[in-house]
Parts: structure tokens; sequence; C-alpha cells
């Protein structure tokens, strides 16, 4: 992840806090913050598909994060203080995980469009939509996986032996 060209070239970089089950993100949250990028995290609104990226002001912040209800751990409601990447500079790239994808950029989600929407949001931004990069493990790669035309396709698949 870290050479890719991509990342590489970003400096606004949307990257979610990894649940057990999912790719773990904690080293390229290390590496966003030794590099000098700027690092967003999700911060969802429950009963709805709003999302924002906030910004973390280092690695070790996320050590002062709410955990919700799903086990996410986010910056709470009040916290007011943090930039929405969209009120700023909008993102280069946006790391995203998934339940399952398929090779032409589909990809499934937990089934509350969070991402979806807030690429909908970024695409009205003056910066436009940023690069997207999915973190998958390779089971996760199916030969198809259902999708609405709500669904944003993701730019690229990253995976072992990809």
């Amino acid at each position: 992840v870290i050479d890719h060209p991509k990342y590489q070239e970003s400096k606004r970089i949307a990257i979610f806090l990894s649940m057990p089950d999912e790719v773990q993100t904690e080293e390229i949250i290390k590496d966003i913050f030794k590099q000098g990028k700027e690092c967003f995290i999700p911060r969802y609104k429950p009963q709805s598909n709003h999302m924002d990226m906030l910004k973390l002001s280092s690695a070790e912040d996320i050590s002062a994060l709410a955990l919700t209800s799903w086990n996410i751990l986010q910056p709470s409601d009040d916290d007011t203080a943090r930039e929405e990447a969209l009120a700023g500079g909008g993102l280069d790239l946006i790391f995203m995980p998934g339940l399952g994808f398929d090779k032409k950029g589909n990809r499934l989600g937990r089934g509350k469009g969070y991402y979806d929407t807030y690429l909908e949001r970024c695409m009205k931004h003056p910066c436009g939509k940023p690069y997207t990069i999915a973190l998958a493990f390779r089971e996760q790669i199916c030969e198809s996986v259902p999708v609405t035309e709500n669904d944003v396709p993701i730019d690229e698949i990253l995976y072992e032996d990809c």
C-alpha cells in the first residue's frame, strides 16, 4: 500500500479504522503521519447513511476516540473542532473497507450506503472525486457482487498477490 503511486502522490487521505475482520490499517495510518500527509477517518451518523471524514491530529489521537455501538472507533458527535475533509481541501485518496468485491470495481459494503453517499458528495466538491482503493483479502474477491444504481464503483482493489 505505502509503495502505491496514488498513495505516494496523495496529500489528503481518508482511511477506515479497521475492525478485527478487516485488513488492518494501523501501520498505514502511522505511515500517513510519518510522511507528513493529512489523515481523515469516518464518523458515521446512526439512523442515516450520512458519514463525514474528520481529520486526525496524530496516530495516537485514535486512542482518545469513542467506541460506537458497532464497535467502531470514531470522533464523538460533540467533537466539533476537527476539520471535515469536504469543508476544507477535499480528499486525494480514500481507502475503503468492504465485505466483498468484484474485479469490475463493485463493492459490497455493510448495507447502509455510507461510502456511496459520501462519494456522491465528493463529486459535487470543487476538488472532485478522490481516487478510491479498497483494501481486501483475496477471499473477498468474487465473480460478481450485487449492485444498485446508487453504488459508486471503486477505482482499484488491493489484495495479496493482486
